[in-house]
């Protein structure tokens, strides 16, 4: 009786698939945890693209007021573009801004005084909801429904 089990002691031929068996999980988890992340990279690269291209439209306008709404159109439209149906004009956030002397003023219209440097500024952020192939809440910085919030950002100085 005890022969049987000596024999089997020696015996590897099986070892190679008993290994992948244990590893073949850890392997899976890490190749889908890299495609997401390189999806939700290039989507926030998207984002940012569509950003930027609204932000070139400032340089076609003088005054603020007129391009609040031409910036959040085109940065709505670009997205859409890109493939970000869900993407509205509630998603996109314009800020408009003067230093003087580096320091961010209450008001955009005013003007520095004749010796301090004075800089207008303007940005766009655009957020769009990612969701992972394995979605869930646990994951850090998740939002409640497993989806990440992505920010596409662009800057600009006007003046």
């Amino acid at each position: 009786m005890i022969r049987p089990f000596r024999k089997l002691r020696g015996d590897e031929s099986g070892a190679a698939i008993i290994e992948m068996a244990l590893l073949l999980p850890v392997l899976a988890t890490v190749v889908i945890g890299v495609a997401d992340i390189s999806r939700a990279y290039s989507q926030k690269l998207l984002l940012e693209q569509a950003a930027y291209r609204a932000i070139e439209k400032v340089q076609q306008y003088q005054a603020a007021e007129s391009t609040y709404d031409t910036l959040k159109d085109e940065v709505v439209s670009a997205a859409t573009a890109a493939g970000f149906s869900d993407v509205t004009a509630s998603n996109v956030t314009v800020d408009y801004w003067l230093e003087c002397n580096g320091v961010r003023q209450s008001t955009y219209d005013t003007n520095c005084s004749s010796t301090q440097v004075q800089a207008r500024w303007i940005s766009v952020d655009v957020t769009h909801n990612f969701t992972p192939m394995f979605a869930s809440s646990k994951w850090p910085g998740s939002n409640s429904d497993g989806s990440f919030t992505l920010h596409g950002r662009a800057g600009l100085r006007t003046q």
